[in-house]
């Protein structure tokens, strides 16, 4: 999932970023309404975890932005006030949920995670292709009844392309979803990461490279001849 935090308390903002990245989340920051008002222009997030009180930008206008401009993005909102009145308030406008400040980051995460489950098209919590299994709320993957060690990053790549069911993923469309807005365009990270996972997946290979065009895990009925499970996709500094 791609979350952006929206914080104007610098040090509790990059420490809930550095938490949900701990988590194999990709995570944005903004300190302030019009900062993010600019990266939700730019960039599709499954999550925003907003605050109310914001300056150039209250969290509620930019909430009921989100809301006009039919935005996916799920909104959980952040406050310094926990009363009904407040909550009520703040789901008035829009948001998907709300958070009392000071919260356990246990249960942001888990709100997070829950919000994230709700996107369109909603993701279920397992996936899975053939004899391989994704859980995302417990972060494990099995193939043929065995457990399979992965890295965030690869895991994220995996859960991509199995929520695709089958669909072509762009290395383009994997660097936005998996890493975030300080990743460079322009590296091999993509192609790389694919390559690792596919070496742990173990074979019969289920990630197939679609030249020119990304890869996908198939779905039974999605095989095509243009698979070449071994190839390199160009594009996002790729050959």
């Amino acid at each position: 999932m791609r979350i952006l935090v929206v914080e104007d308390e610098q040090p509790l903002a990059d420490a809930v970023a550095r938490g949900l990245r701990r988590e194999g989340l990709a995570v944005d920051v903004a300190y302030d309404g019009l900062a993010a008002q600019e990266k939700i222009a730019v960039t599709r997030y499954d999550v925003v975890v907003l605050d109310r009180d914001l300056p150039s930008l209250s969290g509620d206008r930019l909430c009921a932005e989100l809301v006009e401009a039919e935005e996916l993005s799920r909104v959980l909102m952040l406050t310094a006030s926990g009363t009904v009145d407040d909550r009520v308030e703040g789901l008035s406008l829009g948001a998907d949920d709300y958070l009392a400040k000071p919260f356990a980051f246990d249960e942001l995460v888990a709100r997070v995670r829950a919000l994230g489950r709700r996107s369109t098209p909603a993701t279920p919590p397992l996936l899975t292709a053939r004899d391989l299994e994704l859980d995302s709320a417990r972060m494990r993957v099995r193939r043929g009844g065995g457990e399979i060690e992965l890295t965030r990053k690869e895991f994220g790549v995996l859960q991509v392309l199995l929520a695709a069911r089958g669909a072509v993923v762009s290395s383009e469309e994997l660097l936005e979803r998996v890493w975030d807005e300080h990743a460079d365009p322009f590296t091999t990270t993509v192609r790389v990461t694919v390559m690792t996972l596919r070496k742990k997946l173990g074979e019969p290979s289920v990630i197939e490279t679609v030249v020119g065009s990304g890869y996908r895990v198939p779905s039974a009925d999605s095989r095509g001849s243009s698979e070449a499970p071994d190839a390199e996709v160009s594009g996002t500094g790729e050959k």
